[in-house]
């Protein structure tokens, strides 16, 4: 299966668009004004932050893993040997970019001349349009390519092939994380008699700086952020550990599945999220411009604004705007509209606002004391209708 922890551009594709910025947006436009966005990409992550920043987001980005270049991994280098004496009878290359860093790291390991070898009398299967550039780019010729980009397919051609007592090779797209998205290529071609040989073009591991991601896991399992980006399975597996790690993992999973949205760059990407019935969107291309695009219009969608007492409301996990402008309300004052934004016009008790304010719940007039600063706050006193001896509703 593919996933794109490097969702490149599409050779051409304009590079505006190719970059998720097509000519045709708005000047000036921005559809995710007021909106918190969490980005949990190890590369590219700035790009993204810049995208969704031009949109008007706020960006919240920590890394949740870190790649091991196959430089620095004996483990590169034993596959590769064992590919090479064995030999193998089938190739299998996963990612342009494990292409070229494989033959990099192979010449100066000596080991680029036979491997290159090899490549041109063995049969070679591509995984997609961009693998099996790489590989013309040196030199090669692929045997067969996989239009769909993912594993059942690669699958597939090899079993019609026939790989019962075969060595087949196989370019792996990263190791080290609790969900490789090829392990299904990989069980099938043992379930059907093949031999092996994993050559893991990177590795996956957690960040070094556990404190940063910590502090985003956090955020969004309290509903802090509007959406989440994930562009790798391994990424969402490492969010997942360290919500474990730090107590809050029933709470994420609760966010995921309620008032933040998760955003993968494709179905393969959300594959960890998909085995815990926590839902997803993911756009039609598994590019990094078509995420964006994509989460721009989600995440619009989901905060589209109400009309409250003659007037545009937009709440938002972190702020509100109002008649489309910002307002400067503090994190109480946010999460009380929250709450009421749940079900406009219906009553919310009193005992349920307390609920949604930051502390400890203590204060009986803690509910009184915030709706007034909301009103003053917002300008519109009669934005927020007091039900006596009841509660307080949004005046739709």
């Amino acid at each position: 299966m593919t996933d794109v922890e490097d969702p490149a551009s599409e050779p051409g594709r304009p590079a505006a668009e190719a970059s998720g910025d097509p000519a045709g947006d708005q000047a000036g436009a921005q559809p995710l004004l007021g909106r918190t966005i969490a980005v949990t990409a190890a590369r590219r992550a700035s790009e993204q932050r810049t995208l969704l920043e031009r949109r008007g987001a706020t960006v919240l980005h920590a890394p949740a893993m870190r790649m091991i270049p196959i430089a620095e991994d004996s483990i590169v280098r034993e596959a590769t040997e064992r590919a090479l004496s064995t030999p193998a009878d089938i190739m299998v290359l996963s990612t342009a970019a494990g292409m070229r860093w494989w033959l990099q790291v192979c010449e100066e390991w000596g080991l680029a001349e036979d491997l290159v070898g090899l490549m041109a009398r063995v049969p070679i299967y591509s995984r997609g349009p961009k693998t099996t550039g790489a590989i013309r780019a040196a030199g090669l010729r692929e045997f067969a390519s996989a239009a769909s980009e993912a594993s059942p397919e690669l699958l597939e051609m090899l079993l019609d092939r026939g790989v019962a007592g075969q060595t087949v090779c196989v370019q792996v797209q990263g190791s080290g994380s609790n969900w490789n998205p090829m392990r299904f290529l990989l069980d099938g071609l043992r379930e059907a008699g093949a031999e092996v040989i994993e050559v893991p073009v990177y590795r996956w591991e957690l960040p070094e700086d556990l404190d940063a991601l910590d502090d985003l896991v956090r955020t969004i399992a309290r509903g802090g952020v509007d959406g989440v980006t994930f562009t790798a399975a391994p990424a969402i597996s490492a969010v997942l550990e360290r919500a474990g790690a730090i107590g809050v993992y029933d709470d994420l999973l609760e966010a995921l599945r309620g008032p933040v949205a998760t955003l993968c760059v494709g179905p393969v990407t959300a594959a960890p999220l998909a085995e815990l019935d926590v839902p997803f969107t993911a756009p039609d291309r598994m590019r990094l411009g078509s995420l964006m695009r994509h989460t721009t219009d989600e995440i619009a969608a989901r905060t589209a604004p109400i009309r409250i007492a003659g007037h545009d409301l937009t709440v938002c996990a972190a702020s509100v705007l109002l008649d489309g402008e910002l307002v400067d309300l503090s994190p109480a004052q946010v999460a009380l509209l929250r709450e009421l934004s749940r079900r406009p016009g219906a009553c919310i008790s009193r005992s349920d606002l307390l609920a949604a304010l930051p502390g400890d719940g203590s204060d009986p007039h803690a509910v009184e004391t915030a709706v007034g600063r909301l009103r003053r706050a917002l300008g519109v006193p009669d934005l927020v209708s007091t039900v006596i001896k009841r509660g307080y509703r949004l005046n739709i």
